[in-house]
């Protein structure tokens, strides 16, 4: 990673982006567009088009023509995995491209989107390339003279909508399982962080893709994920996003053809801090990035910080000087640790937020106000308070910015009830020496996902996936596979 290349791709002028239907690059039907502003500097960058239920109905018919000829869901497995490690070798190729092409989007630190966004996609990209030979049928313990057989099938058309955050690493967590199993796929990005997926639809056509079996739209969510949440002819949906519109997905799937619908949502994730970590200035450091990282725009980000009341004020000094020293900047130098929030409209939700929580007694610590490191754009200093009890806002609300509550407990019997007194259930974490408490605390916290002495890294080998309002169904992992298969019985009389 090398600030002289970075500087050189951040000037590239970027063309007005369309939509990718059957292969092909096209201007939505009612020539409608958006612009694409940069959250660096506020400048817009380009456009992008604006679908509406026409084009989503041409993609759609797209992939379900492709699925239908079995241009791909018939293809070899060995030819299908082949294309699937020619699409993570031009990822690989276009890693520094991909990755400054993202952060102009969306404003997350270079440092992280360099491994998070390209480096993750290949290796998402690559690992769901060595399972499509891998997936097997059954045959069931029968009678004599039966013969039951399970076969595994792609499900046809799927459709999957991703957020501004990850659009490039969740958008591999989707598209990759479902075309390792077969099936065709209709992507929708958020309208405000499309570019690089974008440009991956193209790096997978260059890659021998059939045309059709990818087809992207752009365009408000309202519109065109609206459309293709409707759509007769979809037969799943994979979404990512926010608790909200997860709900409209399902009533729309309801009031369609019921599709079937996985959702990912928010989460207020406890960080358990116990006293008897074996470091706590390292606990400190990890979970201050657990939240502040990408300007907290993380899903499974540690927002809610339980700490043992006998190391609290320790515990909260060392993440008040840790906050305070975070080098908040333009995301494309190498050197800015938190980068920008993605939007001006994000940024001021993050501060109404902020001023909620003093409203309602919360003590600010440290930041918490807008910043201006580069003009334009939109910027916020990490904000940390305590004080903070469990029936307030930011207690019990995703604010999806760099915002922590901290609030103390006595004993591990609190600790839990405080962690588990959500609607959500992500991510959590947990800092202790002992491994019998880790392991009573991984049985007892509702979630997904239980770090243990660290927040964050879980790779692509382990699903993620929430319980309760965090959503249904699993990214990553073989356990991915299993929402892109139908399962079909023969039985067989001999």
């Amino acid at each position: 990673m090398k600030q002289e290349l970075i500087d050189v791709l951040r000037h590239q002028p970027i063309a007005d982006q369309g939509l990718l239907i059957d292969g092909q690059w096209a201007a939505a039907a009612s020539g409608q567009s958006l612009p694409v502003v940069s959250p660096i500097d506020g400048q817009t960058l380009c456009s992008i088009a604006a679908a509406g239920p026409a084009d989503v109905d041409r993609a759609v018919q797209a992939a379900r023509r492709t699925f239908e000829q079995g241009v791909w869901s018939r293809m070899a497995p060995a030819e299908r995995k082949k294309i699937l490690h020619r699409i993570a070798d031009r990822i690989e190729s276009h890693h520094a491209e991909l990755a400054v092409l993202g952060v102009r989007d969306n404003g997350t630190e270079i440092a992280m989107a360099w491994k998070a966004e390209p480096g993750s996609a290949a290796g998402t990209f690559r690992y769901y390339a060595e399972c499509v030979d891998k997936i097997n049928g059954e045959i069931a313990p029968t009678p004599e003279g039966t013969l039951g057989l399970i076969h595994k099938e792609p499900v046809g058309v799927v459709a999957a909508i991703v957020p501004w955050n990850f659009p490039l690493m969740i958008g591999a967590w989707k598209i990759a399982p479902a075309l390792a199993a077969g099936n065709s796929v209709v992507l929708k990005p958020s309208e405000d962080a499309s570019l690089s997926l974008l440009r991956l639809a193209q790096l997978c056509l260059d890659a021998g893709l059939p045309p059709g079996v990818l087809n992207v739209i752009t365009g408000p969510g309202a519109e065109a994920g609206e459309a293709l949440a409707r759509h007769m002819d979809v037969d799943l949906l994979a979404f990512t996003g926010s608790g909200p519109v997860g709900r409209l997905l399902l009533k729309a799937s309801a009031e369609s053809n019921l599709k079937r619908v996985y959702l990912e949502l928010g989460g207020k994730s406890p960080n358990i801090v116990f006293d008897d970590a074996v470091d706590l200035a390292q606990a400190a450091k990890v979970s201050a990035m657990g939240i502040y990282r990408n300007s907290g725009q993380v899903c499974v980000a540690g927002s809610r910080l339980l700490v043992q009341r006998s190391v609290h004020d320790e515990f909260v000094e060392r993440l008040q000087n840790i906050a305070a020293i975070l080098r908040v900047g333009d995301p494309l130098d190498v050197t800015t640790e938190i980068g920008a929030v993605s939007s001006a409209r994000q940024l001021a939700k993050n501060l109404a937020a902020v001023q909620t929580a003093q409203q309602q007694g919360a003590r600010l610590r440290v930041g918490g106000q807008a910043l201006q490191p580069v003009a334009g754009g939109s910027y916020m200093a990490p904000a940390l308070f305590d004080g903070v009890t469990p029936d307030m806002a930011l207690a019990r609300e995703e604010v999806f910015g760099p915002v922590l509550a901290v609030l103390p407990f006595d004993d591990e019997a609190e600790a839990v009830r405080l962690a588990n007194d959500t609607s959500y259930g992500l991510a959590s974490a947990v800092w202790t020496g002992s491994l019998s408490r880790a392991h009573r605390m991984v049985r007892a916290i509702k979630a997904g996902l239980v770090h243990v002495n660290t927040y964050g890294g879980p790779d692509i080998t382990v699903p993620l996936g929430g319980v309760r309002q965090s959503g249904n169904g699993h990214d990553k992992s073989m356990h991915a596979l299993d929402k892109y298969l139908d399962l079909k019985t023969a039985w067989i009389q001999l």
